[in-house]
């Protein structure tokens, strides 16, 4: 079963044309499917006309949220309530293309877990959003280890066991691909078809690139040392523990060795702020360490993932 799911903020003139060209897609895949759009707090009509089509529909499910929580809430929402195998996700604007999805699909098929789509032909303004995106995009690729032209490209295609493993906040969608880095996820990429946005407006300024730059030292924190914090904070923390204990052993030395005055020297203060910085990185590294032991502990979680076994039917 295909589900793709579609994060909605005020798109109603979009919605309709949207359905059609999708529901016509669909059936030409031949495969049993399921369109669930997320209303993330939309102020205009979106809902009402969601509301018609699930109506006369009974493959489109809806959800709507109090108020608007943000896409990657929609994201987390629409993964959870999904009951396909595969989740395709796309943006509710027209820019994406629907007839891209069998292409994603096909791809999969060669034994990967994400397909994600690359607007390889980008519609959109050139300074504001193409060249912050390929910036962001180049050092996300570079710090996460996972070579993606777009992240920032909504349609992509999910095993669910990959995309409902994750509790997603913040602006946390984008980074899929390279969280599910971390379970051993196969991931590649295809171009596809980009439109320019005919109604409505984009939600998206020039701020979400400053968000996805400190969102990358998360993602890397996530892949890398969810499960040895220690070696961040402490590594950090002796560097500056051991860096400050040399410049008060230099100190010491020209004081009682030269009998040179250290009592107003800017490097005693240094040292002193170092010591005390390691000693408190060191600790905070031991406190995470013992935080992720529980985390898995009382959740159940293993910090591996096993994909297939052979004679071990105990």
């Amino acid at each position: 079963m295909i589900s793709v799911v579609i994060p909605a903020y005020n798109e109603e003139e979009n919605i309709e044309p949207l359905y059609r060209k999708l529901k016509e897609v669909l059936k030409s895949i031949g495969e049993d499917y399921e369109i669930l759009f997320v209303d993330d707090g939309s102020t205009d009509g979106t809902f009402e006309v969601l509301k018609r089509i699930a109506k006369e529909d009974k493959r489109v499910r809806v959800i709507r949220f109090r108020r608007n929580y943000g896409q990657t809430a929609a994201m987390y929402a629409g993964f959870e309530h999904a009951r396909g195998d595969v989740i395709v996700t796309m943006d509710a604007d027209l820019q994406n293309d629907p007839e891209d999805i069998p292409r994603l699909l096909n791809k999969m098929r060669e034994g990967f877990d994400i397909v994600s789509g690359w607007r390889k032909d980008r519609k959109d303004p050139l300074l504001s959003r193409r060249i912050p995106s390929r910036i962001a995009n180049w050092i996300i690729s570079k710090v996460t280890g996972v070579e993606l032209h777009d992240y920032g490209c909504t349609l992509k295609a999910y095993r669910a066991d990959i995309a409902k493993r994750y509790r997603l906040y913040g602006d946390m969608h984008r980074f899929l691909p390279a969280l599910a880095k971390r379970f051993g996820a196969r991931i590649t990429e295809i171009p596809v078809r980009h439109h320019p946005r005919i109604y409505g407006k984009s939600k998206y300024g020039i701020d979400r690139t400053v968000r996805v730059i400190l969102d990358i030292f998360l993602v890397k924190f996530l892949n890398e040392y969810i499960t040895k914090p220690l070696y961040v904070f402490g590594g950090v923390g002796l560097l500056m523990f051991i860096l400050g204990f040399l410049i008060e052993l230099y100190l010491t030395f020209i004081k009682f060795f030269r009998g040179e005055d250290i009592g107003g020297r800017p490097l005693l203060l240094l040292g002193v702020l170092l010591i005390l910085a390691g000693i408190q990185l060191i600790s905070t590294g031991i406190i995470a360490e013992l935080i992720v032991r529980t985390y898995y502990e009382s959740r159940g979680e293993k910090p591996y993932i096993i994909e297939e076994k052979i004679n071990m039917e105990d």
